[in-house]
């Protein structure tokens, strides 16, 4: 053989080992998309998440023990249930009548006993069970690693023990929707291990089918007390089953009662499909083995491999649509723990892509078409007593999850938050008539699975009517980002306008100025208790009629409804700033400028809402800014996360990364006293604490508006792409590509130095663009599907 044909020979065959073989540790991986650890989790909040929407995993990575704990995201407790509280509007008026003589106290008891849902408070979310594995001899294991890989969302584990390396990678397959585990070792006959199922749930039982293990079950209840008001919580009557079908590689399986034995093998392969008996809010006469059944039965005789690929390719038709390099040095290569505890010191840009990336892995892997949407834990919960029992609160958290979905490119994602709310555009009906008389819909600050919609827990704070006027906003902004007329036609204006009905009849004069229109009963959530007139109803309730008037005059409909909108919308009470300079959290002047509570939501008009901004209105941008020192930059995760957002409104980048860092510092406790003790957990969970993923959506739409906003309008009502309008000096070089701005746009921004280098923007519905960089504006009109180039040169 010839020396260069030998060479030829011995470079293909080292290329393919390097290709083909599991054991060949990945060196060089991307620092901004890995989470990698060297050793195992030793806490729920250091394991790493897989999800495909439906199906959560939480993998804790151990060598002897393993041990991953997953969710199904139907698995609730309760039953369909009506929360309405038959005959509440006759006290309405009462409260009303209360809150205006000054009688707060009396108002919150007459709320209490007569206006809450029955029963007083709403069902949680359950985990479901856990895949147990042990390895025989892997306590002696060396070489450990353990990674999350959010460029394939696949989370693998690496070790070395006595000579055989070992290798598990486990991903959710949407496609397959099932939870994919192989194992091999680099050894024929090296691979002995045992696998079982258990679960948490009281009324369970495991049982072994040939090579599947089976784990049925019926939901836990609530708890056994009753509610406050002396209503028991329904009764659970949800059905679940998993089944785990073991499939080795050599050797072979032994079959215990309860559990299976792979023995002398070279790989294997588990696949973990779960179900419930949930149909919709409705109805829950589904047949969870049936289910199982028919999704193994999608998986006979499908090769790993292309399981796998299947996967990757489902999953980097979303994820891919987006990049965000910040740069790296030498530190970003470190495990994520040690990156996570120096960051605040060292500020390291690629852990704030890996943030931002991070974001938008968590909502894919918890937010699909067709199941639920992503609640106060995504899909990941342990605990059958969660904490806010990981239900949806829709004073802030629900929403602040899908702020990233239309700007980071993720429209589908959105789409279990749109059908929530035509859910709740139902159930809401019926509460409008029973606690307010009136017609419409309307729903408070929590739901669940059941979509309940009346107020819950505690009058002070349940009170709260614009839960459903704040999720319509979601249904317009898809509209704005994608032009589908279609969309705003049958989904969003009906929405809107029965959300406007509503509040066209709830609004009512304010004695002292009887020229303003105000709500109430209500709260500025969650301080201050029962008022009338708290500004962020103001705020959210001008946004959903201004939206609604929009969406009419677009589809050429319903002109005498707009006008009646029109004409509450310019009475609605407006924005006060108060005698400290700030901006009023309620009609009269009594914020209390030493009150760092972690809401600050009378600032929603800043963000999420349009109506405040530096260059349209510099005041009450003022105002907020004032309000947010009186605040403070601590809170909780996902206030921090929040003030990110607002300080890149108020175009004050170095002050929103200030926030960001706040956010970024290592909670290690799940304790829940949460007074100024935010941060992410090791696995980069967003610590409330304990555990709350909106800080992590809340970041991603925080890094975002550092670089892109498009929420302001010109005259003739195109949107402006502003470019880098709040860029933190810390973040001096950086390219993001595939955002999305209002109007139809995708844009790729490269800077250097601080400094715009270029901008390409694609035009998706041939609008006009209107790009704004340092006050300079390009005007350009466009053709849907083409691409323009610009550089610094180009605004003059």
């Amino acid at each position: 053989m010839k020396l260069s044909n030998f060479l030829f020979l011995l470079l293909f065959t080292g290329l393919l080992f390097s290709c083909n073989s599991s054991f060949i540790r990945k060196k060089g991986t991307d620092p901004s998309l890995t989470l990698k650890y060297d050793k195992p989790a030793d806490e729920w909040t250091e394991a790493l998440p897989l999800g495909n929407g439906r199906i959560g995993a939480m993998i804790y990575g151990g060598t002897k023990a393993e041990t991953i704990q997953f969710n199904e995201e139907t698995l609730w407790s309760g039953q369909p249930h009506d929360y309405a509280h038959k005959g509440a509007y006759n006290y309405f008026e009462k409260l009303r009548q209360l809150l205006w003589a000054g009688k707060q106290a009396e108002a919150h008891e007459l709320g209490n006993k007569h206006f809450m849902s029955e029963p007083f408070g709403q069902l949680s979310y359950l985990p479901f069970g856990n895949i147990r594995l042990n390895f025989p001899g892997h306590e002696k294991a060396t070489g450990y690693q353990r990674t999350l890989d959010l460029g394939n969302a696949v989370s693998s584990v690496s070790y070395e023990v006595e000579g055989v390396d070992f290798k598990r990678e486990i991903f959710a397959s949407s496609p397959d929707q099932a939870l994919i585990l192989r194992i091999e070792s680099s050894e024929n006959k090296a691979l002995n291990f045992n696998v079982g199922l258990d679960s948490p749930h009281a009324d369970y039982k495991v049982f072994v089918e040939g090579d599947e293990i089976v784990l049925t079950g019926k939901a836990n209840n609530y708890h056994e007390k009753l509610g406050r008001d002396g209503n028991p919580y329904p009764n659970s009557k949800l059905t679940f089953e998993a089944r785990l079908k073991v499939e080795n590689q050599g050797g072979g399986l032994v079959q215990n009662d309860s559990s299976i034995a792979v023995v002398n093998a070279r790989a294997a392969t588990l696949y973990l499909v779960a179900a419930t008996s949930f149909v919709d809010y409705k109805n829950i006469d589904a047949n969870p083995t049936a289910r199982c059944n028919e999704y193994l039965s999608r998986l006979d005789g499908k090769p790993f491999q292309t399981i796998k690929e299947e996967h990757i390719s489902d999953y980097h038709a979303l994820f891919n649509r987006v990049s965000l390099d910040l740069g790296t040095s030498e530190i970003s290569n470190r495990p994520t723990n040690e990156r996570l505890e120096s960051f605040y010191e060292d500020e390291d840009p690629s852990l704030v892509a890996l943030l931002y990336q991070y974001g938008r892995y968590l909502l894919i892997s918890s937010s699909r078409p067709g199941t639920q949407p992503a609640n106060l834990q995504g899909i990941w919960n342990d605990r059958l007593a969660p904490p806010w029992d990981s239900k949806y609160t829709i004073n802030i958290n629900t929403e602040m999850n899908y702020w990233p979905a239309e700007m980071t490119n993720l429209s589908e994602c959105a789409e279990p938050l749109f059908s929530m709310v035509e859910d709740l555009s139902v159930t809401g009906q019926h509460v409008a008539r029973e606690h307010y008389n009136l017609n419409g819909w309307v729903t408070h600050h929590n739901t669940d699975l059941w979509r309940g919609a009346a107020p819950i827990n505690n009058a002070n704070h349940g009170i709260w009517p614009t839960g459903g006027a704040w999720l319509s906003q979601h249904l317009w902004w898809h509209y704005e980002y994608t032009g589908n007329k279609n969309f705003l036609k049958t989904r969003a204006y009906p929405v809107l306008k029965e959300a406007s009905r509503f509040f066209a009849d709830y609004l009512t004069p304010y004695p002292q100025k009887p020229e303003w229109l105000v709500s109430g009963p209500s709260n500025s959530p969650e301080l201050g208790g029962l008022v009338m007139g708290p500004t962020m109803d103001h705020q959210i309730i001008r946004n959903l009629f201004v939206n609604t008037i929009e969406a009419a005059k677009i589809l050429e409909v319903d002109k005498e409804f707009s006008a009646e909108l029109e004409t509450r919308l310019k009475k609605i009470a407006p924005n006060q700033i108060g005698q400290h300079g700030q901006l009023q959290e309620w009609l009269e002047d009594v914020d209390d400028p030493n009150d760092q509570h972690r809401h600050v939501s009378h600032l929603w008009g800043l963000h999420p809402g349009n109506e405040i901004h530096p260059l349209t209105t510099p005041q009450l941008a003022e105002a907020c800014k004032v309000t947010l020192s009186h605040r403070g930059d601590g809170g909780t995760g996902w206030s921090r996360a929040w003030k990110i957002n607002f300080w890149a409104r108020l175009l004050d980048g170095d002050h929103a990364f200030l926030l960001l860092k706040n956010l970024m510092v290592p909670s290690k406790s799940e304790a829940t006293d949460y007074k100024d003790k935010g941060g992410l957990y090791f696995n980069l969970f967003d610590a409330h604490p304990p555990f709350q993923i909106d800080g992590n959506f809340g970041a991603t739409s925080g890094i975002t508006e550092m670089l892109l906003q498009s929420h302001l309008r010109d005259s003739d009502g195109n949107y402006f792409q502003d470019l880098l309008p709040a860029l933190p000096k810390k973040l001096k070089d950086g390219k993001i590509s595939g955002i999305k701005g209002r109007g139809g746009f995708e844009l790729d921004i490269t800077w250097e130095h601080g400094k715009l280098v270029t901008v390409k923007v694609k035009s998706l519905l041939g609008n006009k663009l209107l790009l704004r960089y340092k006050g300079k504006t390009i005007a350009n009109e466009t053709d849907a599907g083409k691409t323009y180039l610009f550089g610094p040169g180009d605004f003059i």
